[in-house]
């Protein structure tokens, strides 16, 4: 069992999956690689001046890994599901279960209708301000939940703020993500250290 099961591994995804996994929570990633990035070139991402989406994807996915993200790549959820303690991800072949769940597949939305999360009169999946849909402890991201505003700046953003309250919620208190120089010599120094 995971803390955080995440479906999809667009920026959405891999944000959330970051920002658990850095600050303790077990995290996977089910990702089948169905990104809109494959058909962006992001000139409008702050601190990237230009970057092919398929190269951002490989950064990202780097960047999850190295922090040690369980992630799923090629595997398809088909289910989710709730039970006595939390979630149950099916794919084809296997079952997962984690305390909570992060929906991230861009504008499919059938795994949402499914769980019984609730909709907007727009069609897009109803979150509150944490992005915690009407299911207890299911979140959901990116395009999503959002009738128009599809850039992967913002899937980004829901991503990392829908970690940042499953944290706040497992720890009881706001919890903020804020690093200073000196953590980058820990952090990057005890990954080479693991290589």
């Amino acid at each position: 069992m995971v803390d955080v099961a995440i479906v999809g591994g667009g920026p959405a995804g891999l944000s959330a999956a970051l920002f658990a996994q850095k600050n303790g929570l077990e995290t996977a990633v089910f990702d089948t690689d169905d990104t809109w990035m494959h058909k962006a070139h992001l000139f409008n991402y702050p601190g990237v001046g230009s970057i092919d989406g398929t190269d951002y994807m490989e950064v990202l996915r780097t960047q999850v890994d190295d922090f040690g993200v369980e992630r799923h790549q090629g595997a398809e959820v088909t289910a989710v599901a709730e039970n006595d303690d939390g979630f149950t991800v099916s794919t084809e072949d296997e079952e997962y279960e984690a305390s909570y769940v992060v929906l991230a597949t861009g504008a499919k939305r059938d795994l949402a209708e499914d769980l019984g999360c609730a909709f907007t009169d727009e069609g897009a999946v109803d979150v509150d301000v944490t992005t915690e849909t009407s299911v207890e402890d299911a979140y959901a991201t990116g395009a999503m939940v959002r009738a128009e505003e599809w850039q992967a700046v913002i899937a980004a953003g829901d991503g990392a703020a829908a970690a940042l309250n499953i944290l706040t919620k497992e720890k009881g208190e706001h919890y903020h993500d804020f690093n200073v120089p000196a953590d980058a010599e820990e952090v990057f120094g005890a990954m080479a250290d693991d290589d």
